[in-house]
């Protein structure tokens, strides 16, 4: 059974940082090929869709969002998986609800709703 455990998250003022954790178990995964695994984080603001922010494949090929480009750092830790999303530069646009998800490469980069294993979601807020 696929369990996605987040922590982190919270209230900051403009320009602080936040960092959110995620712990990834029970998915059964290859390094390469059409069980490759990978993991994101993606989030979801009131009245909007939920989007994708940062993803990393198990073999490390990471991608963001061109809107946390330069701030958001995404990391993975083994071999017991833990993502990581370091937030640097927030701002207020940021706030939304983080979601951490894992699937495989294929089905994730097709969007949210390929996605079958999500954590609770964490929420971030940022305002002065």
């Amino acid at each position: 059974q696929v369990q996605l455990k987040e922590s982190g998250g919270g209230s900051v003022q403009p320009g602080g940082s936040l960092t959110l954790s995620c712990a990834v178990s029970g998915f059964s995964y290859e390094s390469s090929g059409t069980r490759k695994l990978c993991m994101a984080w993606f989030r979801q603001a009131p009245g909007k869709e939920r989007e994708g922010v940062a993803t990393i494949g198990i073999d490390g090929d990471i991608e963001y969002s061109e809107s946390v480009k330069g701030r958001f750092t995404v990391t993975r830790d083994g071999p017991d998986i833990t993502l990581n999303l370091l937030m640097d530069s927030l701002k207020p646009e940021d706030t939304a609800m983080y979601y951490c998800a894992a699937d495989l490469c294929w089905r994730l980069v097709q969007g949210p709703g390929e996605v079958r294993d999500w954590g609770q979601g964490t929420q971030v807020t940022v305002s002065s």
